[in-house]
């Protein structure tokens, strides 16, 4: 061979190493970034064609579905209840994504998951699709309809809580939105209902029960109480003061009641009656006695501080440190007020620990995952958080949380027949602005247990905004229908 025909051969050959090693590298090494890139459109064809689980409810209603589209994309999610369940569900959309249970679950849904590898490799081996798992909830439709209703529109939001198991019976965030609008394959449809979601004040995308962080206002008062208890220097007849007006440490400011009397004789109330008509001076005198290092440790012992998953994402709670409860402002976040923050999620667990002997359950939402021929794939257990407060605080504070629905502030949650017990709070959140009224509660009637926490934001005057006079009453009506079965 003479030279020009070696030199030619050595340029073929490289190019067909070029060629090789180029093709390799697509095909290959970049598969799965390629296959990822968002402007893929065989990835968003083949996405929405798989065949993705269903969302059940306890009992196995689907509140979320995959049906035939008829265009390219074959299937199209719905949401058979809309708004009644899309804090929950979240929203599986062709170009804003996923959130929700849709998000957290979305390898099971979608049938990528490992846990799901030999039951769908029968389908790998045929070529066929693999088909997703389907996520059945906690959730319980009675009692996610009694809240909505309840809440009758009202800004906020409802958690309802299994006290034994964590479980979350019911979990409302008012207002909320049709997801329907966003799983839609239209696109100009799609952007439209993005951007007026977005563009609406009121905020309906955000899940109040476990992603908005309020003011709990008296509630933390049960927290307080506990701190007190565990101390083993109080017990629920012990007297404190319980003034008009509270003069507070560093500063000539007072921090007074919202009747605008004293709490009791002498100016002197009970531990447990100071709870039951919610006396801020006596409760803020008594913060200041414990300290912030003990209402923190408390308070941590609820499950404040601690970063949740049910398996959606929850923001974490906080009992403010450092210079937000040095001097005066200790007192204000004995009460609930100050830098104290929690999703209604929190505290609905504080209700549901003490009907719980003093143990903090996990909350959960998934009561079960079952593969395409209806096997189980997960069953979450009942997982303890920690211990709140010991047996007998438990029962104390029980007995005082009875106290404040029998003859105190929340009396509009008493249900005939059964055991209810709450605490009632109106947070304040900035001058001028109507505060928030809070219930938490929990109720048993035989062996049927059921814990709850109402949020509504700004409820109107601050007489009005009383949470036993909002808030109590929508309480009531949920533990009605868990208790009813």
């Amino acid at each position: 061979m003479n030279r020009p025909l070696r030199r030619l051969s050595l340029v073929v050959a490289f190019l067909f190493f070029a060629l090789f090693a180029s093709t390799t590298w697509v095909q290959f090494i970049r598969a799965g970034q390629l296959n990822a890139m968002p402007g893929n459109s065989r990835q968003l064809y083949a996405e929405f064609g798989r065949e993705r689980g269903a969302i059940l409810v306890a009992g196995g209603a689907a509140i979320a579905a995959s049906v035939p589209s008829g265009d390219q994309y074959e299937k199209l999610r719905t949401y058979a209840a809309g708004p009644l369940y899309a804090p929950v569900t979240g929203y599986y959309s062709l170009r804003y994504g996923t959130s929700g249970i849709e998000r957290s679950e979305n390898d099971l849904l979608a049938g990528s998951s490992d846990e799901l590898f030999y039951r769908n490799l029968s389908s790998l081996l045929t070529g066929e699709k693999p088909s997703g798992a389907s996520v059945e909830l906690t959730i319980r439709p009675k009692v996610q309809q009694a809240a909505w209703d309840a809440l009758d529109g009202r800004k906020g939001a409802v958690v309802a809580l299994d006290p034994a198991t964590g479980d979350v019976l019911a979990m409302v965030s008012s207002p909320s939105y049709d997801p329907n609008t966003l799983a839609s394959h239209d696109g100009d449809t799609e952007a439209q209902a993005w951007d007026a979601l977005n563009a609406d004040e009121d905020d309906p995308l955000v899940n109040r029960a476990t992603s908005t962080l309020y003011p709990p206002g008296s509630t933390f008062k049960v927290i307080t109480a506990a701190a007190a208890l565990e101390s083993g220097d109080y017990t629920a007849d012990t007297l404190l003061k319980g003034p008009q007006e509270l003069p507070l440490p560093q500063t000539s400011n007072t921090l007074k009641n919202d009747e605008g009397t004293a709490c009791g004789p002498n100016d002197q109330v009970s531990l447990a009656d100071a709870l039951r008509i919610s006396c801020n001076t006596a409760f803020g005198d008594l913060g200041l006695t414990l300290g912030a290092d003990a209402l923190q440790e408390q308070a941590e012992k609820f499950g404040f501080g601690q970063s949740l998953s049910i398996p959606t994402t929850v923001a974490t709670s906080r009992y403010p440190t450092g210079d937000d409860v040095a001097g005066p402002l200790l007192a204000y976040s004995a009460i609930g007020q100050g830098s104290d923050v929690a999703t209604p999620l929190q505290v609905a667990m504080i209700s549901a620990a003490v009907a719980n002997d003093g143990v903090v359950m996990r909350p959960n939402l998934i009561a079960n995952v079952r593969d395409a021929d209806a096997q189980v794939v997960e069953q979450p257990s009942p997982e303890e958080l920690g211990r709140a407060v010991s047996s007998e605080t438990a029962g104390t504070l029980r007995d005082m949380m009875e106290l404040v629905v029998s003859s105190g502030t929340g009396s509009r949650a008493q249900i005939e027949g059964a055991t209810v017990g709450g605490k009632t709070g109106t947070a304040q959140h900035g001058a001028g602005l109507p505060p928030y009224a809070w219930f938490t509660s929990f109720a048993q009637r035989g062996d049927r247990q059921v814990a709850v926490a109402v949020v509504i934001e700004d409820g109107g005057s601050t007489e009005s905004a009383y949470g036993g006079r909002l808030s109590a009453p929508v309480a009531k009506t949920v533990m009605e229908a868990a208790l009813d079965g």
